[in-house]
């Protein structure tokens, strides 16, 4: 972004964009470094965390990650990989069976003189279900405090947002975390994304995994995709304005999918997968197992004329015959697991798509 006309033209609408994600979530247009999805922000945290924590604790051991067993793989696989190469150590602290959540004191209680981030996701993108960020938040400015005294490093928190932006409240105050990663496609933008650092570089630890021209003040080089940019801000506009009301929709639209799915297969034939006792969860996400041999939820789809949806994560749709492992990790016995389906709505879903789609599980069923 040069300073010819054109190149003012592109600056102004990345700046503008930026102003639109913070304004999105609560923070400052300083905080937010624009990356190329969800994936790269969070590894970028990840890379930073570790980087942090060796330069403020030289010759002091490992640094020590804490997250849960429920994360998306771009949290999971990047930690597995350091742990292969001995650059750090992962504690994955198990979901409550009762819960369905990553539990304050069980993630507090794996936490070691060494740890320097704890990465725990907003909403779960199988189940749904919405993890107690600004509760751990607290505590965890209260070990910090307590920890500065023995002389032990800081310990950062990172939230993937990528279910819950567009489907809920999200404001970084309220949720209290040092960084919080931002993926465009999941609220109806372009397939880039941003992360929100709580003061970048100052306040809150941010180097660059790539190193080049200087762009995102170093934090991010490479040239702007300026209209992918520009795309997401426009996104977040419309989350700004309407979120309330597209929550509201689905919800009442995932709540008749469910009454539906009752009404025509039986009580006792649907187990829901999502539902735990006290915990919230997603307004567009249903997550429910259709009980009887021969079900699973693969061949079931497989017979589905018009019904487009998943067993579970759409990044492991390769693994069509396994139960879910984060079904499993939920404490879903394997036999309902294996015939998880997971059938999301959206801001234009309808009633009459509801009846559609259950008529559609219907003679899938039925031929099963």
């Amino acid at each position: 972004a040069g300073s010819p006309p054109a190149g003012r033209k592109a600056k102004e609408l990345i700046g503008s964009a930026r102003d639109s994600l913070a304004r999105m979530v609560g923070a400052r247009p300083e905080d937010i470094v624009f990356t190329s999805g969800g994936t790269e922000a969070n590894n970028t945290v990840i890379h930073a965390a570790r980087r942090h924590c060796l330069e403020s604790r030289p010759g002091r051991g490992t640094p020590h990650f804490v997250t849960s067993s429920v994360e998306h793989d771009s949290v999971r696989l990047p930690l597995e990989q350091l742990r292969r190469d001995g650059l750090a150590e992962t504690t994955f602290v198990a979901v409550s069976p009762r819960s369905g959540r990553a539990e304050v004191d069980d993630v507090l209680a794996a936490v070691r003189p060494n740890t320097c981030l704890v990465s725990i996701m907003l909403a779960n993108n199988e189940t749904g279900v919405i993890m107690p960020i600004p509760e751990l938040s607290r505590r965890i400015r209260a070990l910090n405090q307590r920890r500065a005294a023995e002389g032990l490093p800081r310990i950062l928190v990172h939230t993937d947002a990528a279910q819950m932006i567009g489907k809920g409240r999200v404001d970084v105050q309220e949720l209290g975390v040092n960084y919080l990663t931002i993926v465009g496609h999941k609220f109806y933008g372009p397939r880039i994304g941003a992360l929100y650092v709580r003061g970048p570089g100052s306040t809150a630890p941010l180097h660059p995994l790539l190193f080049g021209g200087g762009q995102e003040r170093s934090f991010r080089p490479g040239t702007e995709n300026t209209p992918m940019i520009a795309g997401l801000g426009q996104a977040a506009e419309l989350v700004s304005k309407n979120w309330e009301a597209y929550e509201a929709h689905m919800r009442d639209v995932r709540d008749y999918l469910e009454a539906r799915l009752e009404a025509s297969f039986g009580k006792e034939r649907i187990h829901f997968n999502s539902r735990f006792k006290g915990s919230k969860r997603l307004c567009n996400t249903s997550n429910f197992s259709i009980l009887g041999p021969g079900l699973q939820g693969h061949r079931v789809l497989a017979h589905c004329k018009v019904l487009l949806a998943s067993v579970g994560a759409a990044c492991h749709s390769d693994k069509g015959d396994q139960p879910s492992s984060i079904l499993l990790g939920c404490g879903i016995p394997p036999d309902v697991a294996q015939n998880a389906l997971r059938l999301s709505v959206g801001r234009d879903t309808s009633r009459a798509d509801v009846d559609l789609a259950v008529q559609d599980l219907l003679q899938a069923v039925a031929q099963l």
